[in-house]
């Protein structure tokens, strides 16, 4: 009989995706694996539902389980703070995830791979006797800084609302200022979710392990760090369980479709000149949240520019906050724009509503630089691809990532004015001429593609994550061996 191992991907779809490239590895190594779903979200994310449905298409030897509805489930609504909502969800579902594993074969499950904020799912794990990890879906670097955080500020000390843009020191980071830590959540330690954030990132010692998706010669400082079993810190010590980095998990695209599921954009791409396009897109929630003058600064500066562009647009939202999910509103292209500026630019540009397939888009010869908002499953397209970024991070640890990208990795340059909550048409045009027209572009272009060849041998066999995954499978097992002689004992 195989072993089984069960990935929980809780809900969000930019979680869901890498975690489901995981399962081929996974698969490939000779393992059973379920991917056990929460699906109260996908009557209502569109996002999450077409890549379920992809998936499902896709992989047919992953088995994937939706665990019963809970009854009477809480809507986001009720609680103020999405996340306040989602980390009551994942305690809710605790029951139905014990009784899914409980009814697989005794002794089957290898072990539980648990997406990081769902970490109230150990619980399970840990009664069950099952080893249990989490998957970060995000870089090193983040989670070096998560790993610390709890430990980092003592009570009576500024909150880091209060530090403002004082620079803080993680081992394993480069100093970034306070005002990028998580801001929608770590900015009050009196309020509720911070205090459950913090609870979060507490747990980050409890698992046997921790998988990343990335690649050690990509984040040399932090994966060095991590590396370290403790992280000294001014108030104590945090100690760390082994962290394997197994990335990048990236998905493959569909190059393989026929032509008639072409879409349009790669139709308009495969009539451009190599390298000579600027692909905009900002993600499932983060494109929403630009206002409407803000469509227009960028729409100025891609005409000004005079290069090509390919834009994904999405109609804004209301609220400063992004949606914990968001199926997206159509966009009235003409009475966003400004007036003229489809008909000013059509023949060297395009803009598609709502979604374009951004790693098909990435990976075509015409695609020369790509503005991005910084998210960690778009970067690591981004550097597999080959293409330089141009920086604009919205929210979460997006801002975290810019410091990265820009100061570490040196794969983009920042757009300036996104801290201001407005990147002009100016800034537009000149970020977008440098990438494409200057010598510094052509550095950084040189740059990403050498991390593009670094991460294909990273995966190969002999590779730093192959053999970081190959670590965690063979632990998984000593660690599984252990727990049953453990059990065996007691019995």
């Amino acid at each position: 009989m195989k072993k089984t191992i069960v990935l929980y991907p809780g809900v969000f779809v930019s979680h869901f995706v890498p975690m489901m490239q995981l399962a081929d590895v996974l698969l490939e190594e000779g393992y059973a694996v379920t991917a056990a779903l929460i699906d109260l979200t996908l009557d209502h994310d569109d996002a999450l539902a077409a890549a379920v449905d992809r998936v499902a298409a896709a992989k047919p030897s992953l088995a994937i389980h939706r665990l019963p509805r809970i009854q009477n489930p809480p809507a986001v609504a009720d609680y103020g703070e999405p996340l306040l909502w989602y980390f009551d969800i994942i305690r809710r579902y605790n029951e139905r995830l014990r009784e899914f594993i409980s009814s697989l074969p005794p002794r089957s499950v290898h072990a539980v791979v648990i997406d990081s904020p769902s970490a109230d799912a150990l619980d399970v794990a840990r009664e069950l006797g099952v080893p249990a990890y989490t998957f970060y879906g995000v870089n090193a670097s983040t989670v070096a800084v998560f790993l610390q955080l709890p430990w980092f500020r003592a009570e009576g000390q500024p909150s880091f609302k209060e530090l403002g843009d004082a620079p803080l020191e993680f081992h394993g980071v480069p100093p970034m200022p306070a005002s990028y830590l998580l801001r929608e959540t770590l900015l009050d330690p009196e309020t509720e979710i911070y205090k459950q954030m913090m609870n979060l990132m507490r747990r980050n010692t409890e698992p046997d392990g921790i998988l990343v998706n990335t690649f050690a010669s990509l984040e040399p400082r932090a994966t060095g760090a991590l590396r370290d079993p403790r992280i000294l810190l001014p108030g104590g010590e945090c100690r760390v369980p082994p962290v394997y980095c197994v990335g990048p998990l990236v998905a493959s695209g569909a190059a393989g479709a026929e032509a008639e599921d072409k879409h349009e954009c790669l139709a308009w791409l495969d009539a451009q000149p190599e390298r000579s396009v600027v692909f905009l897109c900002f993600g499932s929630t983060g494109a929403a949240t630009h206002s409407e003058e803000q469509l227009r600064e960028i729409a100025a500066g891609l005409r000004n520019s005079g290069h090509r562009f390919l834009w994904v647009v999405r109609a804004p939202v209301s609220g400063d906050t992004p949606r914990l999910f968001e199926s997206g509103a159509d966009a009235d292209l003409e009475a966003l724009l400004p007036d003229g500026f489809l008909e000013s630019t059509k023949g060297r540009g395009l803009v598609v509503k709502h979604w374009a397939p951004q790693v098909e888009v990435l990976r075509h010869r015409a695609t020369g630089a790509f503005l991005t908002h910084c998210g960690w499953n778009s970067v690591l397209e981004g550097i597999t691809a080959g293409v330089p970024m141009l920086c604009w991070p919205m929210y979460a640890e997006q801002r975290m990532n810019k410091v990265f990208m820009v100061e570490e990795g040196r794969v983009g340059v920042e757009m300036a004015g996104w801290e201001q909550g407005m990147v002009t048409a100016g800034e537009v045009e000149a970020k977008v001429r440098l990438v494409m027209e200057s010598e510094e572009g052509e550095r950084l272009r040189a740059r990403v593609a050498a991390h593009r060849d670094a991460a294909a041998v990273a995966c190969k066999a002999g590779g730093s994550s192959r053999a970081a995954f190959g670590q965690f499978l063979s632990d998984g097992r000593r660690r599984a061996s252990r727990i049953a002689d453990s059990i065996v004992m007691h019995n």
